[in-house]
């Protein structure tokens, strides 16, 4: 059994915001793997189901993000786990938009929601960083997270909630690579004619099957201008000089 949790605030004001990209994660997984529906428990909203072969509940705490541990903490006790069989889906802000690392265990970074679950269950849970980039000063942060994306934002984070869908499985399975490969597949497609996501590979040139363009020919030396006459030796401007003397 695992618990995946997402983050977010509840209620309609919130629910488009940066902030609540957890929740967007968590509800796109449950529609996609017929998981639910979602009961009021522990706090929060849960469903649950099946992901692979692994037994799992979603919770999106409802208690608000500052107090999301307490919510976390209720499950895990109930469900008889520990810390380790807790994944928590969360924003991001030093990650630019639309990337999404897997991180074990770790510090907070002062996110708030973090920094609650910490309190309740501990840091040896597993998280998953869902980058919204970051607004540039950290007096905007507030105001960033509890906004809504923008329109010209729907593109990228589509991609990304349903490649957290499609590893969704191998994520509970507890197997981080193939999950962000299944993330990398919709966020960044292979180029054509290489095995590679262009998100995954950070070469900027052609990559090594590339047909090598043929080295341009150098160009010929011009040939150099003849002389008008053969210089003079040294012995034939001597004699000259001395005519002109006499």
């Amino acid at each position: 059994m695992k618990l995946i949790v997402g983050l977010g605030n509840p209620g309609a004001k919130y629910a488009a915001n940066r902030h609540n990209i957890g929740f967007m994660a968590l509800d796109r997984v449950a529609e996609d793997h017929g998981l639910g529906p979602w009961k009021s428990r522990f706090q929060g909203l849960a469903a649950e189901g099946r992901l692979g072969e692994t037994r799992v509940t979603l919770l999106k705490p409802q208690t608000f993000m500052n107090l999301s541990g307490q919510a976390v903490g209720e499950a895990m006790r109930y469900l008889k786990l520990t810390p380790g069989d807790v994944i928590v889906l969360h924003d991001e802000l030093d990650l630019i938009p639309g990337k999404c690392r897997v991180k074990q265990g770790g510090g907070h970074a002062g996110h708030n929601g973090l920094r609650s679950i910490h309190q309740h269950i501990g840091a040896d849970y597993a998280r998953v960083r869902l980058g919204i980039g970051h607004p540039g000063h950290k007096d905007r942060v507030a105001g960033y997270v509890l906004s809504d994306f923008a329109k010209a934002d729907q593109d990228w984070l589509d991609d990304l909630l349903r490649g957290i869908s499609d590893g969704a499985a191998a994520l509970a399975a507890g197997d981080a690579g193939r999950f962000q490969n299944a993330v990398a597949q919709r966020t960044a497609p292979p180029r054509s004619g290489t095995g590679h996501a262009a998100g995954n590979d950070d070469r900027t040139g052609p990559g090594p099957d590339a047909p090598r363009k043929a080295p341009s020919p150098k160009p010929a030396a011009a040939p150099a201008a003849p002389s008008a006459e053969p210089p003079a030796s040294f012995a034939d401007r001597l004699r000259a000089l001395t005519e002109r003397f006499k």
